[in-house]
């Protein structure tokens, strides 16, 4: 241990109400910095698979079609300015194809046609509007996961029963079915037909539950009186969904229709996502610099009061820098006292927290570990500690013997 160390740790020792202050200080700021931190990461993840469950990561269709305003001729000026949806049909033409087309990208994992069609729930005189959504069972399940889900009754029968109905736990409620009953549908063209309920689904989001069912793609395209080549929507699952936006726009240069990320679809999600990182990020980085100013407000009193230890130091042949080194070691080793303690205080309120059910769509509170922002709080922390210290140790490098002795 060289001497700069030594008188480092005598101020540090001398002055233990002061360092414990400051060193709780960085404690504290470290620990809501971490806690913080990995809590916006647990509501990510937990909005994500929340999302995911029901949403794809691009979603591929056909848009509508605006009229255009007429083509102006040589002699006559129009002046029709009235832009509507083209009445058209909103299928995919040669769905196969564009799949097959789609599969072949390297960043594909998973594509599987969908067919979504507006319906009544009928049971007795119980009626409650939602969606059926026509899928190809065992491709959907490789998307969505939709066995993880499942509150009652067996996923693969909906395969091998062609007139079979997964429905939310909500519509189950509201219209009292139970595994085995017979519910009716009637859909936006007048289609009636009866289901026989073979599964009951819980995503906890209670707007899904209550209104969305599953059957099979088939039986879809005939509530809505179309053919085996009938797809509204193609749905693409890739290997890293935070690159949706660019697939997507890939995709739709390759098969001519437009392609939608999960971000595109959730924009209002994704808004207040964004806004609450920046409120998060900014309360946890100035809870950080309060505890920097305050092992700053510490070391610039402790300059203060050893101006003519300085004085002397300097004067026995110690440099500027030595005299920073002494100050920015000390402001250092508070900051790795209170990195560890944060890091601890952290740890155990994520243990905690992890436990605490909350219930709703989001269950145990969505929290756990994050290697990454334990390392970013270390650095923060480290970085604000040693900037804090150098400032004042910059003002203790400058300090001149002869004029202190004079006084």
């Amino acid at each position: 241990m060289n001497i700069n160390t030594e008188i480092a740790k005598t101020y540090i020792i001398s002055n233990k109400k002061l360092t414990a202050v400051a060193a709780a200080g960085v404690v504290l700021g470290m620990s809501i910095y971490i806690f913080m931190n990995s809590m916006l990461v647990g509501f990510d993840k937990s909005s994500s698979a929340s999302i995911f469950k029901t949403t794809s990561h691009i979603r591929v269709y056909k848009d509508d079609e605006i009229s255009k305003v007429l083509v102006k001729n040589s002699k006559e000026n129009y002046l029709i300015i009235n832009p509507k949806i083209v009445p058209s049909n909103n299928t995919i033409i040669n769905p196969k194809l564009i799949s097959e087309t789609i599969l072949k990208q390297p960043e594909v994992t998973v594509v599987t046609p969908q067919v979504s069609v507006n319906v009544f729930y009928n049971n007795g005189k119980s009626q409650i509007s939602g969606l059926a959504i026509g899928i190809k069972p065992e491709e959907a399940n490789v998307m969505y996961n939709i066995k993880s889900f499942m509150a009652e009754g067996n996923f693969d029968l909906l395969k091998s029963n062609p007139n079979g109905i997964i429905i939310g736990s909500g519509i189950a409620e509201k219209m009292n079915a139970k595994i085995g009953d017979n519910i009716n549908l009637t859909s936006s063209k007048s289609v009636n037909k009866t289901y026989k309920v073979v599964g009951i689904f819980k995503t906890n989001n209670s707007k899904v539950d209550k209104s969305n069912s599953y059957v099979n793609l088939a039986s879809s395209q005939q509530l809505l009186k179309e053919g085996a080549s009938y797809i509204t929507d193609i749905n693409v699952n890739i290997i890293d969904p935070e690159k949706a936006k660019a697939i997507a726009e890939k995709i739709s240069n390759i098969t001519g229709y437009k392609s939608e990320g999960w971000k595109e679809a959730n924009e209002t999600f994704m808004a207040a996502n964004k806004m609450r990182k920046m409120i998060i990020t900014f309360v946890s980085l100035t809870i950080l610099l309060v505890a920097g100013f305050g092992i700053y407000n510490i070391l610039n009193m402790t300059v203060s009061q050893k101006i003519n230890d300085i004085a002397i130091l300097k004067a026995m042949g110690f440099k500027g820098k030595d005299v920073i080194r002494i100050f920015v070691t000390q402001a250092v080793t508070i900051g790795i006292m209170g990195v560890i303690g944060g890091m601890i205080m952290a740890t155990v309120l994520i243990t905690f927290l992890k436990k605490v059910y909350v219930g709703g769509d989001i269950g145990y509170f969505p929290i756990d570990y994050e290697p990454t922002k334990y390392l970013q709080g270390v650095v923060i922390g480290l970085v604000i500690t040693f900037f804090a210290g150098y400032i004042p140790a910059k003002k203790a490098a400058q300090v001149d013997p002869v004029t202190i002795f004079r006084k």
